[in-house]
C-alpha cells in the first residue's frame, strides 16, 4: 500500500510539474495560428495593390516596376509561409476537424498532377501518373491533397528545366505507397535525416530563389502521421529525389461487407 500511494503522489506531482510546460505548448500553438490568421488578410491587399500597379508598367520607372515585383514576390512567399505554419499548427493541436473518408489515393494523385500541371510547364519539366485505377485508403480529403500538392511542388521548385517528374500509386500487401520521383538536383546523404525538420532548407539560397519555406515536407509527413502513415526520402545527387508516403489500405471486400460505408464519414 505504501509503495502504491508513493506512486500515485508521485504521478500527481510528475503531472503538476509537466502542466506549465503543456500549458506554454498550447499558448505557443494558438499564437502561432492566431498570427498565421492574422497575417494572411494583410499580406493578399499589400500583393494585390502591387499586382494593380504593376498593370500600369508602362508609366513606371524601371526601378518602381521592380521594385513592386519585389513586393509580389515577398508577399507570395510570406502568404505560403503563415498558411503552411497554420495548417502545422492545427495538425500540431489537432484542432482541426477531420472528416476520415474511404478515398481513392489514385485519384487524388492524379488531381495533384493536374492542379501543378500550369507550374511545371514554366519551366518545361514533363509529369507522369503511374497509377492504377483504385487504390483505396482512408483519410481527411484535404490533408491528403496537400500533402501530394506539397511534395509535388517541391519536386518541382528543385527540378530541372525540362527535367521530368513521375508520381507512382502503388499496393504492396496491406499498405498503399505513394511516390513523387524528380530528374532534379539532388541531396546529399548528410542531410536527408533532417528532412522533414522544420524550416530546415538544404541550400537557404536556392530555397529563397525558388520561394521555398522549408515546411513542404514537414507537413506532408505531419499528414502522414496523422494517418498512422510515414514519409521516406531517398535521393542521389545530381540524379534526382523520391518521396514516399506510406498509408495503411483499405480492401474492397472490406467495404462490401459494410454497405454504404465507401464516401461516408467515418
Amino acid at each position: 500500500i505504501a509503495l502504491l500511494g508513493a506512486g500515485l503522489g508521485g504521478l500527481f506531482l510528475s503531472n503538476r510539474a509537466l502542466a506549465p510546460a503543456r500549458l506554454a505548448w498550447t499558448n505557443q500553438q494558438r499564437f502561432i495560428a492566431d498570427a498565421a490568421h492574422e497575417l494572411r488578410t494583410p499580406l493578399t491587399l499589400l500583393r494585390a495593390d502591387a499586382e494593380v500597379l504593376l498593370r500600369s508598367r508602362t508609366h513606371l520607372a524601371a526601378e518602381d516596376a521592380a521594385l513592386l515585383e519585389d513586393i509580389v514576390a515577398e508577399a507570395a512567399h510570406m502568404g505560403r509561409l503563415s498558411n503552411n505554419m497554420l495548417t502545422l499548427a492545427r495538425l500540431d493541436s489537432n484542432a482541426s476537424h477531420r472528416e476520415y473518408e474511404v478515398l481513392n489515393l489514385a485519384e487524388i494523385a492524379l488531381a495533384g498532377v493536374r492542379r501543378v500541371q500550369a507550374l511545371a510547364d514554366q519551366t518545361e519539366i514533363s509529369m507522369q501518373g503511374e497509377v492504377p485505377e483504385s487504390v483505396l485508403v482512408i483519410g481527411d480529403p484535404t490533408l491528403l491533397e496537400q500533402a501530394v500538392l506539397a511534395l509535388l511542388d517541391n519536386a518541382i521548385k528543385y527540378n530541372r528545366r525540362g527535367g521530368h517528374i513521375t508520381i507512382r500509386v502503388v499496393v504492396k500487401g496491406e499498405q498503399a505507397l505513394l511516390e513523387v520521383s524528380d530528374t532534379g538536383i539532388g541531396i546529399s546523404a548528410e542531410h536527408l535525416a533532417h528532412l522533414g525538420e522544420r524550416f530546415y532548407r538544404v541550400d537557404k539560397a536556392r530555397s529563397r530563389e525558388v520561394g521555398g519555406t522549408g515546411l513542404g515536407l514537414s507537413i506532408a509527413r505531419s499528414i502522414a502521421l496523422a494517418h498512422d502513415g510515414t514519409l521516406t526520402v531517398t535521393s542521389v545527387p545530381e540524379q534526382g529525389t523520391t518521396v514516399s508516403i506510406v498509408l495503411p489500405r483499405v480492401h474492397r471486400t472490406q467495404l462490401d461487407r459494410k454497405e454504404g460505408t465507401a464516401g461516408s464519414v467515418l
